[in-house]
C-alpha cells in the first residue's frame, strides 16, 4: 500500500491555515453564491440570448439547474469544503489539473479589470443625480435643437406622416431615430458626436471622468478589505449589501410598474411565448454557466469557510433559486424599461435604445420625468453600484483567498498583499475607460463561456474519473454524514459533459459572432483569455509529470493521484484517518495500490 504524500513527490507539502477563520453564519455562504448572479454583464449582452424570452422561456434552467449546474455546484463546494482551501490548493486532489487553479487566477484577473466599468456608469449618474436639473432631462435637454430625442420629437408631425402613410402607397415615409437623452449623456464623455449611433464608430478616445471615478471605486474597494478583510466581517458585509440590493430593485420595481407601456411589458414578460420557449431550451444553457462568478472557482474558495459538516447539497439548491430569483427581478425591469420605450415610439419615429444597456444607460431617461426624479435616480443607481461593488469584491476575495492558501509567504503579508493587488488592478483596469475598452467588455464575456465550459469538463474528470467516483462518493458522504447516490454520480459523470459540451458549442459561435465586428487587438485579447488557458492546464500537467521519477507511467500516475489530501481540523483528520484505516498522520490520507483501477 502506498500513501501519497507531498514528500514523496519532493514538491513541497501543503501547510494549512490554520487562522483563516470560518463564516460568521453559514448562510453566509448562500448570501455570497447568490451575490455571483448580480453578475450583470449577463443583461448587458442579453441580447443575444435572453429578453425576448419571458418567465416562461426561463423555464429550461430548471432543467438545466437540475442536470448539470447544481451537480456542479456540489463538486465546487465539496473541492472547497473538504480541503478549506481556496482553488489552487484544492487540487491537491490531483496535483495534474492543478493549472486549473492558475487559471482562474488569470480570468479572475481578467474578468475584474473589465468588470469596475458595471461601478463606474452607475457613479456617473448617482453624482449628476445631486444636481437640481440632470443634464439628461428634457428641461436640460431643451438647447439641443439638431438633435431628435424622446422630449423633442414633434410628435404631431409624425401623426400627419403616418396618416399618409397609411392612407397612399405613394407616399415614401423616411425612417428618423430618435434617441434617449441619458444613452447621448453619457457618449459625451468620450468627447464623440451624439448622433453616432454606436461608439465604436469614433477614435480611440479616453474618459477621464469615467478614469477619475474608477479611481474613487477602487479606492472604496481597498477600504473595505482595510477594514473587512476576515471571512466573518466579510461574509456579514456582503449579507448586508445582498440583501439591500434586492430591498431597492423590489422598490424601484413597483415604480416602474407605474410608467407608461409598463403593465405591457410585465404581461409580455409572464406571457408564455412559443418562440421565446424555443429560444430559451437552446440559449438557457449558457445563462447556467454565469451561476459560478465573473472568473472561476469562486465557489471553491467561498465554501472553504464553511464548516466541514455543512449541507452542500441543500445549499446547493437554495443558493440556484437564489440566483434564479435575481434573474427574474432583472428580468422583469429590463421588460418594463423596454415596452416604457416602446411606447413612445411611432411608425415613423423609432426610438434608438442602447438595449443591451438599457439597464444602465436608457434607465435614467425613464426616470428623468418621475416625481422625486433625482431621489429615485440616486436609488436606482445606487443599487446598481452595490451590486457591482458586490462581485468585485467578492472575485479580489475569492483570489486572494487561494493565493494565501497557496503561498504561505504571503500570509505574513496580507494586508500589503491585498492593497498592492487593489492597486494593479486599479492600474491596468484604465484602458477599458476609453470608448473601444468600455465595449471590449462584451466580447471577452463571450470569450469567457468557452473557457469556462472546456475546465468544468476538466473539473469532471479530475474528481469523477482521475480521482474516481467511488473515492468522490467514500469523501462526500464522510464529510456530510450522509449517503450520497450512485444516480447521483451518473449524472455527474454522463449527462453534465453533453451539456457542457453543447455550451461549448453555442460560446464558440456566439465568440466567433462577436468578433466579426470587432477589431484585431481584441482578436488577440481573445486568444490570451481563450486558447493560452486551455493550453496552459495541460501544460502544467505534463510539467508536474517531469518532476516525478520512475518510468513515464509511473510519473502519470504520481501526478494524477491526490496529494496532502485530508480534513484540515485535527478531530474530522483523525477520523478521516480512522475512516481509511491509516494510523499514519504525516502523510496522505488516501490509499492507493499499484493495481488499483479507477
Amino acid at each position: 500500500m502506498v500513501y501519497e504524500s507531498s514528500y514523496e513527490t519532493g514538491r513541497k507539502p501543503f501547510k494549512p491555515d490554520l487562522q483563516r477563520g470560518k463564516w460568521e453564519k453559514p448562510t453566509d455562504f448562500i448570501f455570497a453564491c447568490c451575490g455571483l448572479a448580480l453578475k450583470l454583464d449577463i443583461f448587458v449582452i442579453s441580447y443575444w440570448l435572453y429578453f425576448d424570452m419571458g418567465l416562461f422561456g426561463i423555464l429550461p434552467y430548471y432543467l438545466y439547474m437540475a442536470l448539470y449546474m447544481v451537480p456542479l455546484l456540489v463538486i465546487h463546494s465539496f473541492m472547497g469544503q473538504f480541503s478549506s482551501s481556496g482553488f489552487i490548493s484544492a487540487f491537491r486532489l490531483s496535483p495534474f489539473f492543478k493549472g486549473m487553479g492558475y487559471i482562474s487566477i488569470f480570468l479572475s484577473v481578467a474578468a475584474l479589470l473589465f468588470y469596475a466599468i458595471f461601478a463606474i456608469v452607475p457613479l456617473i449618474y448617482i453624482v449628476h443625480s445631486l444636481r437640481p436639473t440632470m443634464p439628461w432631462s428634457c428641461e436640460a435637454m431643451a438647447k439641443m435643437k439638431n438633435v431628435s430625442t424622446m422630449c423633442n420629437v414633434n410628435q404631431s408631425d409624425a401623426d400627419v406622416i403616418n396618416s399618409l402613410a397609411d392612407n397612399s402607397s405613394e407616399v415614401m415615409v423616411e425612417y428618423a431615430a430618435v434617441h434617449i437623452p441619458s444613452v447621448l449623456f453619457f457618449k459625451q464623455h468620450f468627447q464623440m458626436n451624439v448622433t453616432d449611433m454606436m461608439i465604436e464608430e469614433t477614435s480611440i478616445t479616453m474618459s477621464w471622468t469615467l478614469a477619475g471615478l474608477s479611481i474613487i471605486i477602487w479606492g472604496v474597494i481597498a477600504g473595505i478589505f482595510k477594514y473587512c478583510s476576515d471571512a466573518a466581517t466579510f461574509g456579514k458585509l456582503l449579507r448586508y449589501m445582498i440583501l439591500t440590493t434586492l430591498g431597492i430593485m423590489l422598490l424601484c420595481l413597483v415604480r416602474f410598474l407605474f410608467l407608461p407601456g409598463a403593465l405591457d411589458g410585465l404581461l409580455h414578460y409572464v406571457k408564455p411565448h412559443r418562440d421565446g420557449m424555443v429560444g430559451g431550451t437552446f440559449t438557457m444553457v449558457i445563462v447556467v454557466l454565469q451561476a459560478f462568478g465573473s472568473g472561476w472557482g469562486s465557489i471553491m474558495s467561498l465554501a472553504s469557510f464553511n464548516d466541514f459538516k455543512t449541507n452542500i447539497m441543500g445549499y446547493s439548491w437554495v443558493i440556484a433559486f437564489g440566483q434564479t430569483l435575481s434573474y427574474i427581478l432583472f428580468g422583469m425591469v429590463s421588460f418594463i424599461l423596454h415596452h416604457y420605450f416602446r411606447s413612445m415610439s411611432t411608425h415613423t419615429y423609432d426610438l434608438f435604445v442602447e438595449a443591451n444597456w438599457v439597464l444602465y444607460l436608457s434607465s435614467a431617461s425613464a426616470m428623468a420625468e418621475m416625481e422625486f426624479a433625482n431621489l429615485w435616480t440616486i436609488l436606482y443607481y445606487s443599487m446598481l453600484l452595490i451590486a457591482s461593488l458586490v462581485v468585485i469584491i467578492t472575485q479580489i476575495f475569492t483570489v486572494l483567498t487561494s493565493l494565501f492558501d497557496e503561498f504561505e509567504m504571503l500570509r505574513a503579508q496580507k494586508e500589503r498583499t491585498t492593497f498592492i493587488f487593489i492597486g494593479l488592478l486599479a492600474f491596468f483596469s484604465l484602458p477599458f475607460c476609453t470608448n473601444h475598452g468600455f465595449l471590449a467588455f462584451s466580447a471577452v464575456s463571450v470569450d469567457s463561456l468557452v473557457t469556462y465550459s472546456v475546465m468544468h469538463f476538466m473539473l469532471i474528470m479530475a474528481v469523477l474519473w482521475i480521482y474516481g467516483r467511488e473515492r468522490f462518493q467514500r469523501d462526500i458522504e464522510f464529510m456530510l454524514g450522509q449517503p450520497f447516490a450512485s444516480w447521483k454520480i451518473f449524472i455527474l459523470r454522463f449527462i453534465a459533459p453533453l451539456f457542457l459540451f453543447y455550451s461549448l458549442l453555442v460560446g464558440l459561435w456566439m465568440a466567433i459572432m462577436e468578433h466579426i465586428y470587432q477589431s484585431t487587438p481584441l482578436m488577440f485579447i481573445s486568444f490570451i483569455l481563450v486558447i493560452l488557458p486551455i493550453l496552459f492546464i495541460p501544460g502544467y500537467g505534463i510539467y508536474i509529470t517531469y518532476e516525478n521519477t520512475g518510468t513515464f507511467y509511473n510519473r502519470i500516475r504520481r501526478a494524477c493521484r491526490p496529494t496532502d489530501w485530508y480534513p484540515v481540523e485535527m478531530e474530522n483528520r483523525q477520523q478521516y484517518e480512522e475512516t481509511l484505516g491509516n494510523s499514519d498522520i504525516t502523510h496522505q490520507l488516501y490509499e492507493v495500490t499499484e493495481e488499483e483501477v479507477n
